[in-house]
């Protein structure tokens, strides 16, 4: 007989430094969708829940889809929407056989600093120990024992920008229908240190990431363990157990797992100085965006420390008005995170030359106070569109009421619900060809990369001092566990 298999979607990165925190509205606002509407909206899509209905296909699975929930990054998830959410997936879990979540391993709520640890408590609560619960997390995710005590395994991204949740969760699948059919018993072993920030900040490109997968997949290859999965960790969270880690999914034998995952974190411990983010002074972002150019391609600019996709409130004016004073042309800025701007420029109509206080409303302190500008309105959306990059798989987003709002010779996108810049179709479906302009600005820290850097003659990042700044000495940090590098000299 078939399987009877739950899948679900549960995935928030939180920022425990914003004032934001993040219910119902935001969930709606990201990606909240129920039962039937799950295979509708999620099937032959290149994501994570896609390839849960392609393995349900090809294992003859039943599948329990009840929820899927997600939001950009923000503050603590509140106490109630969690537990509505925790419920949904709870009730769905009568009579099954496995379980296969898609979790960020970041999320902090109101009441638990430790979302997906609460999550797995409780539906092991409902289920018991003997079902395996697979789970795919994100490269940043904040692994805890409590996690590593509940799953059965734990599967990690392994490229950042991440562009494999797609692969990894047909890797949890197989691995699934294995435990299911009773040819393997996966446990997790979990390795940390006392480190804040390292790895690069999960950077698959450069050398800790590039060495560590490539231990991982000589493990496995092996036959050594079952998965290998190495975690960044992610730093904008107060919590106890900030920072990176090795999981290590075994079959059986816990004490090989865990000498595996300790000689892992040995290494990360090695490399933790390692880095390969070089910040541009602004002056020379500047005067490097102004330079007259030939190439025919653009000059791609990263706001770092704005990046919504970390929990910044995506509305830090600081560039922006250095770009403004500047007097640049010929320049797309995405975007400034702006509900109230966006109404007040639809309602004038395309077509409108309107001053408009743009920006700096959330925490003028983090990024720079709003800024009085007059322009043109020259593009009303309702932010909606098919993401079809590297990071978009078919998927559709909605960034709310959208606005092109033409200042000088900078397109500045005001958006209703933030995000990061992931995806060309976030100005292609505005009218704005990126490729076609001499500087694009995005608020984001590496994902970006994945569909912008392929068209940009350069890459330069700048930290204009917003909530995600990298001055990690400077945050305040009250609940992590102390001594810890880098905020103690160990």
């Amino acid at each position: 007989m078939g399987k009877r298999v739950l899948v679900a979607e549960f995935m928030h990165e939180t920022n425990t430094f914003s004032v934001q925190p993040t219910g119902l509205a935001e969930f709606q606002d990201g990606a909240l969708r129920f039962d039937n509407e799950i295979p509708r909206d999620y099937r032959n899509t290149h994501s994570s829940m896609g390839a849960a209905f392609e393995a349900a296909d090809t294992f003859g699975w039943t599948l329990a889809h009840p929820v899927v929930a997600s939001a950009n990054p923000s503050g603590r998830v509140t106490d109630e929407f969690f537990d509505d959410t925790c419920s949904r997936i709870l009730d769905a879990a009568g009579q099954l056989d496995g379980v296969l979540l898609h979790l960020h391993g970041a999320m902090s709520v109101a009441s638990y600093d430790d979302g997906e640890g609460e999550l797995l408590q409780r539906l092991r609560g409902r289920i018991g120990e003997q079902i395996p619960v697979v789970v795919v997390l994100d490269l940043h995710a904040t692994v805890t024992q409590q996690m590593a005590d509940h799953a059965s395994a734990l599967i990690a991204y392994r490229t950042y920008p991440h562009i494999d949740q797609y692969e990894r969760t047909w890797q949890g699948a197989r691995l699934l229908a294995r435990a299911m059919a009773g040819e393997i018993t996966p446990r997790v072993a979990l390795a940390r240190r006392p480190i804040l920030y390292a790895l690069d900040g999960g950077r698959t490109n450069s050398a800790p990431m590039i060495e560590l997968l490539r231990r991982a997949d000589v493990i496995e290859a092996d036959g050594q363990a079952l998965v290998v999965s190495i975690q960044a960790g992610f730093s904008s969270a107060d919590v106890h157990d900030i920072g990176p880690s090795v999981a290590v999914t075994i079959d059986g034998d816990l004490a090989a797992g865990q000498a595996l995952a300790e000689q892992l974190m040995d290494y990360v411990w090695q490399e933790r100085h390692y880095s390969t983010i070089h910040f541009t002074p602004m002056d020379e972002a500047l005067r490097q965006a102004a330079q007259p150019d030939s190439s025919g391609t653009p000059l791609v600019i990263s706001d770092y420390s704005d990046n919504p996709g970390a929990g910044a409130y995506g509305d830090s004016t600081t560039l922006l008005k250095a770009m403004v004073d500047a007097d640049l042309q010929n320049v797309a800025f995405y975007a400034i995170c702006d509900p109230e701007a966006a109404r007040e420029a639809a309602a004038a109509g395309v077509g409108s030359t309107i001053t408009l206080q743009v920006g700096g409303k959330i925490d003028p302190a983090q990024g720079g106070a709003p800024l009085a500008l007059t322009g043109y309105v020259a593009t009303i959306t309702d932010g909606r569109f098919v993401a079809h990059g590297p990071m978009g798989g078919g998927v559709a987003r909605n960034y709310g009421l959208s606005i092109v709002f033409r200042v000088g010779g900078i397109d500045i996108i005001l958006i209703s619900n933030n995000g990061q810049a992931t995806d060309l179709g976030q100005l292609t479906s505005l009218g704005i060809d990126p490729s076609r302009k001499s500087t694009v600005a995005v608020k984001s820290m590496q994902h970006f990369r994945a569909a912008f850097e392929p068209i940009a003659r350069q890459v330069l990042e700048v930290d204009a001092g917003a909530l995600c700044t990298k001055d990690f000495k400077g945050r305040p940090y009250q609940h992590v566990r102390r001594p810890i590098w880098p905020l103690d000299d160990i």
